[in-house]
């Protein structure tokens, strides 16, 4: 199973006077990393949101925000009208010194002063509490619901990658042949070439051409290449999405690959190598954003 990390997530609940819209938007990123938007009526639950917010996604970078539409915003606001006397009383006095009148316009400028108009205090009984959690647990849960949908066009494109590089991998046995018949050709026209010098330690001439030959023969990597490529597509497969193993797992599948390049020494067998790191660039650039 692949997970994406990209994902999108909203909810709505209804509380006493007051309705709720619940989002939630989560971005690739290597560790979990919350930024949260939440009215002041619900400060006080912020670790407890966060907590959520763990155990539903567990990792990328993830905005939540609460946003409240009032039925009675009236009554969520009072005037403190002590204060607004003392301003009023004390532009009055000012103006009166400077010899200027009191407009009409005085009260709406008391009215944007600081603390003139006061937010009332509001809390939330348990029932309001669980009904808020709820919401905030469906936007997670369907934020999760769209990783998956993203995850299963990944995991296509994924496997579409890992086979296209396997079909690559086929086609070497057969350049690898034609490798082996001119790197033949171009030993026999060198030893020719030595046949008027003194003949070597037979003994010796074998140990080298045998280790000269095993640095070039590419069968040790073909086929911890084929595992890796197997290993890949069994790991997608696993029930926990693993975007880390798989990185991993790519790791090995570049060294395999850059191994047979640098052993090939034949410019066909090179275009393949070229082909497959094309492919394991994308599939790099997918697991980025995978869980």
């Amino acid at each position: 199973m692949i997970k994406s990390m990209t994902g999108y997530g909203k909810s709505q609940c209804q509380l006493p006077d007051m309705s709720v819209s619940i989002e939630v938007k989560s971005l690739n990123g290597k560790t979990l990393d919350i930024n949260l938007k939440v009215p002041g009526l619900f400060k006080s639950k912020e670790q407890e949101i966060r907590s959520l917010i763990g155990r539903h996604l567990c990792r990328g970078k993830t905005e939540l925000s609460i946003s409240v539409d009032s039925e009675s915003n009236a009554n969520m606001y009072a005037l403190n009208r002590s204060l607004m006397d003392k301003y009023y009383e004390e532009l009055k006095d000012f103006a009166a010194r400077a010899g200027a009148s009191v407009s009409d316009h005085l009260i709406p400028a008391i009215l944007r002063l600081p603390e003139v108009v006061q937010q009332e205090e509001q809390s939330l009984g348990d029932n309001e509490w669980e009904t808020l959690m709820q919401g905030v647990i469906a936007a997670l849960l369907q934020c999760d619901e769209h990783r998956l949908s993203e995850g299963a066009h990944l995991e296509k494109d994924l496997k579409l990658r890992i086979h296209n590089i396997s079909v690559l991998l086929d086609a070497l046995p057969a350049l690898e042949k034609t490798r082996i018949e001119s790197l033949r050709e171009r030993l026999l026209k060198s030893l020719e070439s030595l046949k008027d010098l003194p003949s070597p330690d037979p003994g010796r001439f074998e140990q080298e051409m045998l280790y000269y030959l095993e640095k070039l023969d590419l069968t040790e990597e073909v086929v911890r290449l084929r595992k890796h490529l197997a290993y890949f597509t069994d790991t997608m497969s696993e029930t926990i999405s693993g975007g880390k193993k798989l990185g991993f797992i790519s790791q090995e599948i570049g060294r395999e690959i850059n191994t047979i390049g640098s052993k090939a020494n034949d410019a066909e067998i090179q275009k393949v190598v070229v082909e497959m790191k094309d492919e394991l660039e994308k599939i790099k650039e997918q697991l980025m954003n995978i869980l």
